[in-house]
């Protein structure tokens, strides 16, 4: 079997902790912030776990894990 390839989108936006659960950057956060409330801005910092159904689609497209 030929080895599969991991796609690049997902290489730069996921990350992969030790227990399995897939960590992805929040949105809302690239232009018209001026329009957002502060505390949206607030909490959408950092990297939040996706749910498992998300995560088993990105699992799929990394075959071989995320470094």
């Amino acid at each position: 079997m030929p080895k599969l390839k991991t796609k690049s989108s997902v290489k730069k936006r996921f990350k992969i902790t030790a227990t399995g659960k897939v960590l992805a950057g929040h949105g809302n956060k690239r232009h018209g912030l001026i329009n957002r409330s502060q505390k949206m801005k607030r909490t959408n910092r950092g990297t939040m776990a996706l749910p498992e159904q998300d995560g088993k689609t990105v699992k799929q497209w990394a075959p071989y894990g995320l470094n």
